[in-house]
């Protein structure tokens, strides 16, 4: 029994990434760092957000901070226990501080960033003994995909970089 709710977590887990993905898509057609972000309460997609800090011209435009803005608009609270938020790329600082600090239940994450991840790779913000609140944390979900986006866009960008305007 253990085996096939875990099975059940897996699945879901992978159909709410499937979602962030298609929130990073969106911002990779729009010009932004693709990266996509859903908040899950009750088994259901309340928010979905991806990247638009280029469009906004606000350096905090990430798609976590987004995503996490219109939850608690939406539930009327900026705590946000009880939710999980599923993201395509390990969260940098800003993120993860904004993580700790909607106490959101759970954090699932599609790649690690070796560079400028929070959550273990760079710096460890979601379990720091130190702050008030931990969170549950997994990742490697659609890990393949939510890579491949990132460094076709990075490509794409280092490529139209060295052809000039």
């Amino acid at each position: 029994m253990h085996t096939s709710k875990t099975a059940h977590v897996k699945d879901q887990d992978s159909q709410y990434m499937r979602e962030a993905l298609r929130q990073a898509r969106r911002g990779y057609r729009e010009g932004e760092v693709p990266v996509g972000a859903v908040v899950v309460s009750g088994g259901e997609i309340i928010t979905r957000a991806h990247n638009r800090p280029i469009h906004l011209n606000d350096p905090s435009a990430h798609a976590e901070v987004l995503a996490l803005r219109r939850a608690g608009r939406k539930l009327g609270n900026y705590r946000l226990p009880g939710c999980t938020l599923y993201v395509t790329i390990e969260p940098c600082a800003m993120c993860a501080g904004t993580i700790v600090q909607s106490r959101i239940q759970r954090l699932v994450v599609g790649a690690m960033d070796p560079k400028a991840g929070a959550c273990g790779s760079v710096l460890s913000v979601l379990n720091n003994e130190k702050l008030n609140h931990n969170v549950a944390f997994k990742n490697g979900i659609l890990q393949a995909d939510c890579a491949a986006i990132l460094r076709k866009f990075f490509r794409e960008r280092r490529k139209k970089r060295r052809s000039g305007p």
